[in-house]
């Protein structure tokens, strides 16, 4: 049976503290504190858990793993602790959805669950434990870190004195970048493939209903959503804007956790879905996602027509932006001349790799005011749509200018006084906090030399 890890941290606290060296004394120890920042420790198995999972990230550590890291978590400790005075703390949703798109990776680049738990020497739930103490924690500090920073608005005379102060091999280089018009259509789905997709979705209620199976169960042998098809179709603790409105207004609806709600049609397919608890204004079910496709015909037609939109468009019969208001399904850029947001920069310009594959490659050798040929792409949601698309603007590689990069010059403005700020926090934070290291770590070279260690004698 396991100890429980606060138990088993206490207990290497305290052993510390009755032997005085006595762990740093031994070469044999299983585990042992390497640091204690304020009143909180770190486990030297908490260091290696930090070095398995940035490694696993990719991660290169710049000198010895075990000081860079150990530096890293005691920085983090200056961070947590304040979040903690300041009621500072991560979204539990956002670091759960994180969570699973980690393990999901790490098990498609080691090649199985199984590789994976003996890479890690865990069992699947404990590395979920560990990733999610790192990512809630990653998450935390990232918060508190921009509640330190604050808001910082920068003047245009500012910003120009700022570029101007850069020694010309440190003005930052932009890579090519494109600005796409799209237009977007869903070919239609055939009504006997929704009505097959329904009537699984019924015959599933109808074997959980009879107590046949459970809920959990049919989840993870048939949803197709592989977020929350893992835990038995398990959603975390949700208000009614973090889901679609139209799945909102039923899971919040549900009041018998035994029920399987009616089938809830929403942009990523048909729902069914069970209660499972409710908390004030936020609730917790389950569901099974059914999604169903449109056949090749109907993409094919779909692909026809807008080929004929694209001659029309050529020939002058209308412009790109009149043929977007007239004929495109994409909320997100339909209110904008089909102009395509990147969330990557906060602007409508990509490099080639920040843009959907399919786009990139009918996008790459296009000439400027060129309009494709149609194409098929599928969408975050898994749907499958047809689109042209345009090339409305690309600009060559180069370095930063005023005129043309003033926004980019902004932001690493902005990101440099940031990081100018952390940097002053920690250095105070130092000062004020309590430090007790391991004598092995004295020999590391640290970012912050500042440390106002307390050894143990």
């Amino acid at each position: 049976m396991k100890m429980n890890r606060f138990i088993y941290r206490c207990i290497c606290a305290f052993a510390l503290l009755l032997s005085g060296s006595g762990l740093s004394a031994q070469d044999n120890v299983i585990d042992r504190v390497e640091w204690v920042v304020g009143d909180k420790f770190i486990l030297r198995s908490d260091i290696e858990e930090a070095i398995r999972y940035w490694m696993s990230n990719g991660r290169k550590f710049d000198g010895d793993p075990y000081c860079v890291v150990g530096e890293d978590l005691a920085i983090q400790q200056l961070f947590l602790h304040q979040a903690e005075i300041d009621s500072v703390e991560a979204d539990e949703n956002q670091v759960m959805r994180e969570v699973d798109a980690q393990v999901d990776r790490v098990i498609q680049e080691i090649g199985s669950k199984e590789k994976m738990e003996e890479y890690f020497d865990m069992n699947s739930a404990e590395i979920r434990d560990m990733y999610r103490e790192q990512l809630h924690n990653m998450y935390t500090m990232e918060m508190m870190k921009q509640k330190i920073v604050g808001d910082i608005k920068l003047s245009p005379a500012l910003v120009r004195r700022f570029y101007q102060s850069l020694p010309v091999d440190s003005i930052p280089f932009i890579q090519q970048q494109v600005e796409v018009q799209i237009i977007t259509i869903e070919p239609d789905i055939d009504k006997e493939e929704i009505e097959r997709v329904k009537s699984e979705l019924r015959e599933y209620t109808e074997r959980i209903t009879s107590g046949e199976t459970s809920f959990s169960t049919m989840a993870l042998m048939y949803s197709e959503d592989p977020g929350s098809a893992r835990r038995g179709g398990e959603l975390d603790y949700s208000g009614r804007g973090e889901l679609a409105p139209e799945f909102a207004t039923v899971a919040f609806n549900l009041t018998d956790p035994g029920k399987v709600s009616k089938i809830v049609e929403t942009e990523y397919g048909f729902h069914i879905i069970q209660l499972i608890d409710k908390r004030g204004d936020r609730v917790k079910v389950r569901h099974i996602l059914r999604k169903p496709r449109r056949s090749n015909e109907n993409i094919k037609k779909m692909l026809v027509t807008l080929d004929s939109v694209a001659v029309d468009i050529k020939n002058g019969k209308y412009t790109f932006e009149e043929a977007v208001e007239a004929y495109s399904d994409d909320k997100d850029t339909r209110n904008n001349y089909g102009i395509m947001y990147n969330p990557a920069n906060a602007s409508s310009y990509f490099e080639l790799e920040q843009l959907p594959v399919d786009i990139a490659r009918v996008i790459d050798g296009m000439e400027v005011g060129e309009v494709s040929q149609p194409f098929a792409w599928m969408l975050n949601n898994g749907k499958t749509v047809c689109a042209i698309a345009k090339l409305r603007v690309r600009t060559e590689a180069h370095r930063a200018t005023l005129s043309d990069d003033y926004e980019t010059l902004r932001l690493l403005y902005q990101a440099k006084m940031g990081d100018d700020r952390i940097q002053e926090w920690i250095k105070e934070k130092q000062k004020k906090t309590y430090v007790r290291v391991n004598r092995d770590t004295h020999s590391c070279d640290f970012k912050y030399p500042g440390w106002n260690f307390y050894e143990e004698k």
